[in-house]
């Protein structure tokens, strides 16, 4: 399960702004993942709540913010939707996609004290 792998990444970041920022807890972290990430966010919200027990983003929200795929078709020339990796363009049923939002995980926003 990479997603403990990841939680425990973003418990790093935490706690680096935490010395840098001089906060002692966080009350809430808003996360965005992709469609396309491959991150399960359920496995996420497990994994988050695990990760962080006893340190200071203990018993932190965990809000996940879902971002859409989406591609530029390089046949049609269109910005275009995509739910998953490999699908064909939804207009001219084209491969060569070129994914340009979704395939992200980053921790947009903290609420701290």
């Amino acid at each position: 399960m990479h997603e403990m792998a990841l939680c425990e990444g973003m418990l790093d970041i935490i706690q680096r702004e935490a010395e840098r920022q001089q906060f002692s807890r966080v009350r809430a972290v808003w996360v965005e993942i992709g469609a396309l990430s491959h991150v399960e966010p359920e496995a996420m919200r497990f994994c988050f709540s695990a990760v962080t027990h006893g340190s200071i983003a203990a018993d932190a929200r965990f809000e996940v913010v879902e971002v859409p795929g989406e591609a530029w078709c390089m046949t049609c020339e269109k910005t275009v939707p995509v739910k998953r990796r490999y699908d064909p363009c939804p207009h001219c049923g084209g491969h060569q996609l070129q994914v340009t939002a979704g395939d992200d995980l980053r921790v947009k926003e903290l609420e701290v004290d």
